[in-house]
């Protein structure tokens, strides 16, 4: 055992049990934890939501550093900078990291290996995201897959999930701690408190990832097969701001929940969605920002500001469609929605406003605390009918029989749009439709405490597929 110390680069695996890094550090000897917050990330610098998010993360994760007789060195700036500075600092003799996949955390892991060496430290980075690597799938002909069900069957036939490990008891301190700063010096919490009732809903720590993992895996996971496509119910497991901090990893997911019962098959399958969605990103870096259907390139999207009030009322959830308002006010007010109502939420704005499927990707950036930059960007393509294994374009969602299919006791609706919980569930997922009798007797005025439909179902789907049309004919 060394005593000189190791420097475990944390990212996006702010946890202490499952780290591969952290694990074979510890075997070592002294541990440096240390976080680099780089000021100019590109695509990976987190939006507003999961900024705040990132906040308590790491102030969870100092505390729990603390209490293994070891602590968190925070940087601010250029990551090679700062690594190099705090090795030179404690003396490292080595850097370990567990890697990522986005195209510019690819980047930086090239450069900080090379220089590092060059620098004379040992260097070694693990798998500790996903499942299965990107780079370790490939189909018969040596490509990566573009078809979920073939990659699904693939990983299953081909690899072994990884076993979860448990957390280091104690971390050996170096003889000298590199200097830092303080998770508040990293200014990622909001001037105004706009923010404090989102993380009310929230635990942002290990901890709280570990206990939502339990309270899901002991009931909801059962039931989730059926129970995942209704938003008014506790069916889904709200993982996914976990996952995407590292405060759980994939590995210790599947094993709870497959360790309860076989009905943990259909949750399990979602990891591998999100697999996928790294697997994409790994091999078509430009999926953030191009389609990857090449034809859509030549899609009559609409710019924002072609339909600024639309847009405005979608970001709002004030479109007049209830099912669509609950969700975007879910987002705002708790920075996460659930996976039926961003399909739907996603298909209005690409499909009924024929909105540029970015500008919607960017909102989601900004606004949900897991907003993840593979699972996003696919999202988004998936619902634009643009992307691999996409929806088809011309499936355009009815909002109102999607409300009345997937809510149909208005729960959903009901604790999003208060203003209409009053309108009987016939009516709730089209007020419109109601009559003016129940309507008043509901308390609802439509175009005074409730918005009148921006667009008409039947004929923004009748101009979404002419534009469709006009994109195959191109």
């Amino acid at each position: 055992m060394s005593e000189r110390p190791t420097l475990v680069w944390l990212r996006s695996e702010l946890r202490l049990a499952d780290n591969p890094a952290l694990l074979f550090a510890a075997a070592r000897g002294p541990v440096v934890p240390i976080y680099v917050d780089e000021c100019d990330a590109g695509l990976s610098q987190p939006g507003a939501a999961a900024r705040v998010w990132l906040h308590h993360a790491l102030e969870a994760l100092a505390g729990a550093l603390g209490r293994a007789g070891s602590r968190l060195i925070i940087r601010r700036g250029d990551a090679m900078g700062e690594l190099l500075s705090a090795a030179a600092a404690c003396n490292a003799q080595a850097i370990v990291w567990n890697r990522l996949y986005a195209p510019d955390d690819v980047t930086l892991d090239t450069r900080v290996k090379a220089v590092c060496k060059d620098a004379g430290l040992a260097v070694r980075s693990f798998a500790g995201s996903l499942l299965n690597e990107p780079h370790d799938i490939r189909n018969k002909q040596g490509a990566p897959f573009k078809v979920f069900t073939a990659f699904y069957k693939h990983c299953l036939a081909t690899t072994e999930r990884r076993l979860p490990t448990a957390a280091p008891e104690r971390l050996s301190a170096p003889a000298v701690w590199p200097a830092g700063t303080t998770v508040e010096a990293l200014a990622l919490l909001p001037r105004h408190g706009w923010a404090d009732p989102m993380m009310a809903c929230w635990q942002p720590s290990e901890d709280g990832g570990q206990r939502a993992l339990e309270k899901f895996a002991s009931a909801a996971v059962l039931h989730y097969d059926t129970g995942r496509d209704q938003p008014g119910v506790d069916g889904v497991s709200r993982l996914s701001p976990y996952l995407h901090c590292g405060q759980l990893s994939t590995a210790q997911v599947a094993a709870t929940v497959a360790s309860k019962d076989d009905a943990a098959g259909p949750y399990v399958r979602q990891l591998y969605w999100r697999d996928f969605a790294h697997h994409l990103l790994f091999h078509f870096p430009t999926m953030p920002d191009e389609e990857l259907t090449p034809a859509f390139r030549a899609f009559p999207w609409l710019r924002e500001d072609d339909v600024p009030e639309a847009v405005d009322a979608w970001r709002q959830g004030m479109t007049g469609y209830p099912l669509i308002d609950a969700g975007m006010r879910e987002l705002w007010q708790t920075g996460w929605m659930h996976n039926r109502v961003r399909m739907n939420v996603a298909s209005f704005l690409v499909k009924h406003l024929r909105v540029d499927w970015r500008v919607g990707a960017a909102w989601f950036w900004d606004t949900l605390v897991d907003a993840d930059l593979a699972n996003n960007s696919m999202g988004w393509q998936w619902g634009a009918g643009c992307g691999v294994d996409a929806a088809p374009y011309f499936r355009i969602f009815n909002p109102v029989a999607q409300g009345h299919r997937f809510d149909a006791d208005g729960t959903y609706v009901r604790r999003f749009v208060p203003e209409l919980k009053r309108l009987p569930d016939r009516w709730l997922h089209q007020p419109w439709a109601a009559g003016d009798a129940i309507l008043r007797a509901s308390g609802v005025r439509l175009g005074v405490n409730y918005p009148r439909p921006v667009v008409d179902h039947k004929t923004a789907r009748a101009e979404a597929l002419a534009a469709f049309a006009e994109m195959r004919s191109a």
